[in-house]
């Protein structure tokens, strides 16, 4: 199957700017990108995206009435959310709420001002089940606002449920390598590596790569400065 086979991803817009939206809209409807619904606050946007069941939606976190994280929280945890992907729009790359909201489940962060192909790349992208953002932009996140909000107990005895080599790779992956490059350092296969990652996401119940990434450091797997 060809990616012109896979039908265009379905997206919800939520932003309290009618002119970020209206742009938005206007971009992906030039793209060939579907927009079921738009929303102007947090509250709209889980009702929107639990009666349309969007694909992607395109997230602003500092929204009136309800904000983007909290959006967010609701979405993924109800049965009809489960599914959708969610990219935060931000003004700022580090903001607090990112690490938040990347913590609450969203799939990545874009600022506002991002290229109409960027934007268009970066839903298909998230649609089809990546994360959309570099594992070494994800570290700086953390090692930023990690240490707030320390895991809880259980959540560090859920490494005991992991190999010594998928810890060796939960390693590696929060320090921001790629596939190839921890191939590399454990003299593995890319298929490898990526079975270890996709086993460790699993057994952690986590969604992607940037959740693994912040669990490494909120357990103290790994921690914040230069690597050991």
């Amino acid at each position: 199957m060809t990616e012109d086979d896979v039908a265009p991803p379905r997206v919800l817009i939520a932003d309290d700017q009618t002119l970020v939206r209206t742009g938005f809209r206007m971009i992906l409807r030039d793209a060939g990108i579907p927009v079921v619904a738009e929303a102007a606050d947090g509250a709209q946007a889980v009702a929107a995206a639990l009666e349309h069941h969007p694909d992607v939606v395109l997230m602003d976190i500092r929204m009136p009435e309800m904000d983007g994280l909290e959006a967010t929280r609701r979405i993924l945890a109800a049965e009809p959310g489960a599914g959708c992907r969610i990219i935060m729009l931000t003004t700022f790359d580090l903001d607090q709420y990112v690490y938040g909201a990347l913590a609450a489940g969203a799939s990545g962060f874009l600022l506002k001002h991002v290229s109409p192909e960027y934007l268009t790349a970066a839903i298909r992208m998230v649609r089809s089940g990546d994360a959309l953002l570099a594992p070494s932009i994800t570290r700086r996140l953390v090692e930023r606002f990690a240490l707030q909000a320390p895991a809880p107990a259980l959540r560090r005895r859920e490494l005991s449920h992991l190999t010594p080599r998928e810890l060796d790779v939960l390693r590696l992956l929060a320090r921001g390598l790629s596939n190839a490059e921890i191939a590399a350092q454990l003299t593995l296969s890319d298929a490898t590596v990526k079975t270890h990652v996709a086993r460790l996401l699993a057994k952690l119940q986590l969604r992607d790569r940037i959740q693994a990434v912040i669990l490494a450091y909120e357990t103290g797997l790994v921690s914040a400065g230069p690597p050991d």
